[in-house]
């Protein structure tokens, strides 16, 4: 079937707290999407982010992240008063180092409150969750009390979760770990309203997990024999891309790499697990560097650049068969992006999963594939750009004379018009769904990036500012409409 959507970051909505959050500027926008004939909201993960703020390196692959709690909702539930909600603020970009020092202690009011006498679907949510609550809580516990330091440089005993230090630290930090799965019933609640709430409208959630988990993360301390590590938690070899026409140096991504081996002989189970929580809080979940089952790239830990590293041979099609077992073939969008051999390209075409094709790449000569539109097949999602793409009109004003000339040709239209005649490429595409992200629509600039790549500071911070016309919610309803993109 073929649908539309639109991709809009959480913490990008407007609002008055900051940040995007689950409260009612997320339900206007799922109200917007209705109305202008979308079936999809793809969003980018939502997982409480450490250093750098980026969401791909999350302190935890299950839990969500407490700067999207609406303390309005929490006020309605009456665990905050109205006078303890914090005065509107212009909307701005994100500024995380602020959201650091002024989220906790209201969370932590409403914490104590809900605490004071838990509730019956909290003592629910406590016992369906378990399976990573319980880690994940004492990991923010011990971290705080470690000064926030990330886990490589926690004391031996408690790093490598030595019996007695764990069972003191439980102890020892009792309140706090009730205080960090309190803030988790209260994000999953919010959560899953919306998710309702959408529903309810047609419209789907497609949700974003990386593929690795971060360095600094319950995961990794609670199943390091799942991780290439040396036996007390330091990393060996850790993940990247190699050098490319866009970083000479590649990528350091830093984050663990799986052993794969314990991964098929346990069948895969941590993984799992993992698919059907994400399966459970969306409709369907795009899977970060995809290509990385077939090969992944391994660097030296402690190396500067991502150069030196080799590619090193994954699980394959061990893993498609393990997930087919869970899900089946539906609910996945395969982020197939970059270098992409044979063999990656034969594992996608037997795990049925639909691709992803990036229209900026067709015209950008400095990218070796080929994302020409009359190229697509149709089991594949089409974006003008992604998160780590600059928006579209950022591109047409930055990109090479000789790329925007080959652009227009193409495309038949004049330089001025480029962004719009990307999007109606896009939705004119054979591809099944085709996804823009908000700022295109809007026809922002540069000033609208969320992420550039291989650069730390001014990250996920772009948040809308302005308010969604009409006139915007009409045009896109009728080119929606017009290719065949609508609701059924």
């Amino acid at each position: 079937m073929r649908a539309s959507g639109i991709l809009m970051p959480v913490f990008s909505l407007p609002g008055p707290f900051g940040i995007g959050t689950l409260g009612n500027e997320a339900f206007d926008f799922v109200d917007f999407l209705a109305e202008a004939k979308q079936t999809y909201w793809q969003i980018l993960p939502i997982g409480p982010t450490g250093y750098g703020d980026s969401p791909y390196q999350s302190f935890s692959a299950f839990a969500g992240n407490p700067y999207f709690i609406d303390f309005r909702v929490l006020a309605q539930q009456g665990l905050l008063t109205p006078e303890e909600i914090p005065a509107p603020q212009p909307v701005g970009r994100v500024d995380y180092g602020a959201l650091y020092g002024q989220r906790p202690p209201l969370l932590k009011k409403a914490a104590d409150r809900l605490l004071a006498s838990p509730p019956e679907e909290y003592r629910r949510f406590c016992t369906q969750q378990e399976f990573w609550l319980e880690d994940y809580a004492l990991f923010m516990a011990v971290k705080a009390e470690q000064g926030q330091a990330g886990l490589a440089q926690w004391s031996d005993d408690l790093r490598c979760r030595q019996p007695r230090a764990i069972a003191a630290a439980k102890q020892r930090l009792a309140a706090d770990i009730s205080y960090h799965k309190a803030v988790q019933f209260f994000f999953y609640t919010q959560w899953n309203a919306l998710k309702s709430y959408a529903n309810s409208k047609g419209v789907k959630l497609v949700g974003d997990i990386p593929i690795y988990v971060s360095p600094d993360s319950s995961d990794l301390w609670t199943h390091s024999e799942l991780f290439q590590t040396d036996g007390q938690m330091h990393l060996t070899q850790v993940a990247g891309c190699p050098p490319d026409a866009f970083a000479a140096d590649g990528q350091l991504w830093g984050n663990p790499l799986y052993d794969w081996d314990v991964h098929k002989a346990t069948d895969f189970a941590w993984w799992k697990r993992r698919i059907r929580h994400a399966t459970s809080i969306y409709d369907v979940v795009r899977i970060d560097h995809f290509r990385g089952f077939e090969s992944y790239y391994s660097i030296p830990a402690g190396n500067s650049t991502a150069a030196g590293g080799s590619w090193v041979k994954g699980p394959d099609r061990d893993f498609i068969h393990a997930m087919h077992d869970v899900l089946g073939d539906g609910g996945i969008i395969a982020e197939d992006l970059g270098y992409l051999t044979p063999e990656v390209k034969e594992m996608l075409a037997e795990s049925g999963y639909p691709g992803m094709k990036i229209m900026q790449f067709a015209f950008d000569s400095r990218e070796p594939g080929n994302y020409l539109p009359h190229t697509y097949p149709r089991n594949s999602v089409v974006y003008t750009g992604t998160h780590d793409n600059i928006t579209t009109e950022g591109w047409c004003r930055e990109a090479s004379d000789e790329d925007i000339a080959y652009a227009c040709r193409y495309l038949r239209c004049k330089p001025e018009e480029l962004t719009d005649a990307m999007i109606c490429a896009c939705l004119a595409s054979v591809s099944d769904m085709a996804v823009i992200p908000l700022a295109d629509w809007l026809h922002l600039g540069s000033e609208a990036r969320i992420n550039t790549p291989s650069t730390q500071g001014a990250n996920w911070q772009w948040r809308l500012s302005v308010p969604l016309s009409s006139e915007l919610c009409t045009r896109i309803a009728e080119l929606t409409a017009l290719y065949e993109r609508v609701p059924q």
